[in-house]
């Protein structure tokens, strides 16, 4: 399915002017010419305004005006396609699925890949669009016993090809236990079913999806883990892999030496974290905190262990 010729115009109006940073109204125009959405037709001042109000309604992106800098348009909330928001997400997929819809011809040329049980999304954000909880069966991946929960559905997250949904319970007060409100993670892929309840809820006023996950590598959030200044040193062609594709939206590049890059972040060094630094081999390297260092030598040395190799005491830091 192509994307409809109007949005075609948003995503490029949009992605233009992201490129460009800033950009005058006679310079999108010239390179609306060279288009061939165009037709030779040119981009009229009215149709802009109207393109940049529709963008503002449908993606939540603003397109504002820099008066005193020569009337230059630029993106007033750029961050939104820099992070990991659905504005960003939305334009993305949109952009990708127009150029492969436009290459029928090369589609046996494509290789994607597949995000498993995406069909439980329309009904999580219908719930959550009403505003009720919903009923849920699902089997951990560590147990065969299928577990029968309820929960408001607060937040949904991409990860790693998996959609996760961010539950939250809220408990009553007993002679026992005192009140609680707490969250849960579930994998759309663990789900066997799922329906829409007739409770109603409100999101907490003090709740931010983008908040609750700042911290996080990628879904792992309530295993007591706190955040922590991180160093890692990228060597060869990882130095080049993270500095395009960051591990974290703290990551930042604070050194380099002849074959490396030392990059500094402020996460939680979870096991989905400390998974994937070891994943990386020797292309990756803890530098500090010591702790974690350790952590990822033990996890290596375990790792030896399975395959039958035997590893001495001394080891060259």
């Amino acid at each position: 399915m192509t994307v409809p010729s109007l949005f075609k115009e948003y995503i490029w109006l949009v992605n233009t002017i992201k490129r460009a940073r800033r950009i005058t109204f006679a310079e999108i125009q010239e390179k609306w010419l060279d288009t061939e959405m165009s037709g030779g037709v040119e981009f009229a001042r009215s149709t802009f305004n109207r393109h940049k109000d529709a963008i503002q309604d449908i993606f939540g992106i603003y397109i504002d005006c820099d008066r005193k800098g020569g009337y230059k348009y630029y993106i007033g909330n750029e961050n939104v396609l820099h992070e990991d928001t659905v504005q960003n997400w939305i334009v993305s997929t949109m952009s990708v699925n127009d150029v492969i819809s436009d290459s029928k011809a090369l589609h046996d040329r494509i290789v994607l890949q597949q995000i498993p049980c995406d069909d439980y999304l329309q009904t999580f954000i219908n719930a959550m669009k009403k505003k009720v909880r919903v009923a849920v069966k699902y089997r951990k991946y560590e147990s065969d016993l299928v577990s029968s929960v309820d929960f408001e559905p607060y937040c949904l997250k991409l990860f790693n090809q998996r959609w996760y949904v961010l539950a939250h319970f809220h408990r009553d007060a007993t002679l026992e236990k005192e009140e609680r409100d707490y969250y849960g993670v579930y994998s759309f892929d663990r789900i066997l079913e799922i329906s829409l309840t007739d409770v109603k809820f409100e999101v907490n006023d003090d709740f931010d999806a983008q908040d609750y996950f700042s911290e996080c590598f990628g879904v792992v959030v309530g295993d007591g883990t706190p955040a922590e200044r991180i160093i890692l040193r990228a060597y060869g062609k990882q130095r080049y892999y993270l500095h395009d594709l960051p591990l974290h939206h703290s990551q930042k590049a604070i050194g380099q030496g002849e074959n490396y890059t030392d990059f500094e972040y402020y996460v939680r060094p979870t096991s989905d974290f400390c998974g994937h630094i070891l994943s990386l081999g020797n292309q990756l390297k803890v530098i500090y905190p010591h702790t974690l260092a350790d952590r990822i030598s033990q996890m290596s040395i375990d790792t030896l262990k399975m395959y039958g190799i035997e590893v001495g005491n001394v080891i060259e830091k």
